[in-house]
């Protein structure tokens, strides 16, 4: 069963009401056959229900500290109402899945490709692209973010057997998208399982590690990704390296320097202090370095001079829609 926060369909919308309106609206509900419950002050209904919450206490001006939230996250003041109404259209770019995933290349010092990065690019009815700073503030606004997180990480593990049998994929995921693990992880493991794909070519990308507040909940999701076989990196690292906690419990399998640090590093003494200390950070934990957002040679080569054992980013390929047909690159 899918977890209802992952779910676009059958979302239950609560409302903080007051002693004056929650009977008012309860009489309402029940005139007009809408679904709904009530605990204590708080009335939960449907989307259809909701809409009508929102059109009539707006009809009689009556929204001054009213709130709202979609399932169990967080609360919202009720004038955000019209940001859900209005992002209505996330919902069939996920229900239907408009979304292909392209490939970027990692490689190894010597050109070799490692892996691939998936990115997922969506589409809208008439194959316009919808990118990422449309489609996540959408989906957040309709609290359809553990939605649309699932369907890119089950479409995402899909991908595996387009590459070759020794390469790698790594796959991004937004730890506060994952309300539970057994519960929002358990099918993408089962696609694993049911493709016979080896958990230990999957690795998953904590997006944003610099930017994490729940430790607990992220070591919670690490443990079931390393319970089950699967490996993980630890995304965009950089100089405050506010981490250390879980990289001493978790001992991540990969590392990634933020391409801050890593662009034009080559000419930069800051950044190289920075991409230094992460080197020796990544070793403390037996960590393999990578360092994406690549787009000079020069950089690429004084990163693999220090150390660095795996690159991504414009120098050695864009995202595609298909893998490379070679999986050896020429480094001039």
């Amino acid at each position: 069963m899918v977890c209802i926060n992952c779910s676009t369909f059958g979302q239950r919308i609560a409302f903080q009401l007051n002693e004056l309106l929650l009977p008012l609206i309860s009489k309402h509900f029940t005139r007009y056959g809408h679904e709904f419950e009530v605990e204590g002050l708080t009335l939960i209904t449907n989307e259809s229900g909701a809409n009508d919450v929102y059109n009539f206490l707006n009809g009689i001006e009556l929204t001054d500290g009213i709130q709202f939230r979609i399932n169990q996250q967080e609360w919202h003041t009720i004038d955000h109402f019209s940001e859900y109404i209005d992002a209505a259209w996330i919902d069939s770019i996920i229900n239907e899945q408009h979304l292909k995933m392209h490939f970027q290349p990692i490689v190894k010092t010597d050109g070799t490709i490692y892996g691939y990065e998936l990115l997922a690019r969506f589409h809208d009815d008439d194959g316009n692209t919808l990118y990422p700073n449309t489609i996540f503030p959408a989906a957040k606004a309709r609290g359809r973010t553990f939605a649309l997180d699932r369907v890119c990480r089950i479409h995402a593990v899909k991908q595996v057997d387009r590459l070759q049998a020794d390469q790698k994929v790594f796959i991004n995921f937004i730890p506060t998208a994952i309300y539970s693990p057994e519960h929002c992880l358990r099918t993408t493991t089962l696609i694993a399982k049911r493709l016979n794909i080896d958990p230990r070519r999957i690795v998953f990308e904590v997006v944003e590690t610099e930017q994490i507040a729940d430790l607990d909940h992220l070591k919670t999701i690490l443990h079931y990704y390393q319970n089950h076989g699967f490996e993980y990196a630890l995304d965009d690292v950089g100089a405050g390296f506010n981490t250390l906690e879980v990289l001493k419990e978790m001992k991540p399998p990969y590392m990634k320097l933020d391409m801050e640090y890593a662009q034009n590093v080559s000419e930069d003494p800051e950044k190289q202090a920075v991409a230094a200390a992460f080197l020796e950070t990544a070793r403390t934990f037996q960590a393999i370095p990578l360092a994406e957002g690549i787009e000079r040679i020069e950089d690429f080569n004084w990163l693999k001079s220090l150390g660095y054992e795996l690159f991504q980013g414009y120098l050695f390929g864009k995202p595609e829609p298909e893998p490379l047909a070679s999986n050896q690159l020429q480094l001039i």
